[in-house]
């Protein structure tokens, strides 16, 4: 690739991340109603086909912001199941990093779970970070029940963990509960902590 190539390739690049850092931005801001092509253009100073020549639509942006949201999600996730001491508290870091992501980051948590994308889920063509992050939940569980096959159970988690930070944000819950909420849950589905750790409870 000549310089002159890989220099158009790096600010096409480089435009690709500004556009999506600008939604995001736009979203945090606003909400993601407020983030429209003609607003993202008019922000990043190029016109409504640069963006284009980009994205082929609000969708696709909200896939790009999505896919990024997966991959920090994952990555807290790992980092905190990694330094957990026992598997209980494997899990106990897999809850408690999912409501503080959706509460840090609260317009990428809505474009991963409540928006439209152009990505398929739960399939084999979904994009690696969405299946790096529900492995990254799956493998805080099965640190902390032993079990291999383990799906279910974290679709089960991740539902009622879904379920929380929704209802949560909407005052239907009052958040001043959330960690009894979060240990009865962990409770529920790996075993109380005067139980073995190692296996699930009874009730799973």
């Amino acid at each position: 690739m000549s310089t002159a190539s890989a220099r158009r390739e790096r600010q096409r690049a480089e435009r690709h991340q500004l556009i999506i850092d600008t939604a995001r931005e736009l979203a945090e801001a606003e909400g993601w109603d407020a983030v429209t092509t003609r607003r993202l253009a008019d922000r990043i100073e190029y016109s409504q086909p640069v963006l284009y020549s980009h994205f082929s639509g609000k969708d696709a942006i909200v896939g790009a912001v999505a896919l990024e949201g997966f991959t920090d999600l994952a990555r807290r996730t790992r980092e905190r199941v990694d330094a957990a001491p026992d598997g209980r508290a494997a899990a106990a870091a897999v809850a408690e990093t999912y409501l503080r992501f959706a509460t840090d980051r609260p317009a990428m948590y809505e474009a991963m779970f409540q928006l439209g994308t152009d990505y398929p889920f739960a399939d084999p063509a979904s994009p690696a970070p969405l299946h790096d992050g529900f492995n990254a939940v799956r493998d805080g569980l099965a640190a902390a029940t032993g079990e291999a096959d383990i799906v279910l159970r974290t679709e089960l988690f991740w539902s009622a963990l879904h379920g929380l930070v929704t209802l949560t944000s909407s005052g239907r819950l009052p958040p001043h509960a959330q960690a009894e909420r979060l240990e009865l849950l962990v409770s529920h589905f790996v075993g109380r902590r005067d139980q073995d750790a190692g296996g699930p409870s009874s009730s799973g």
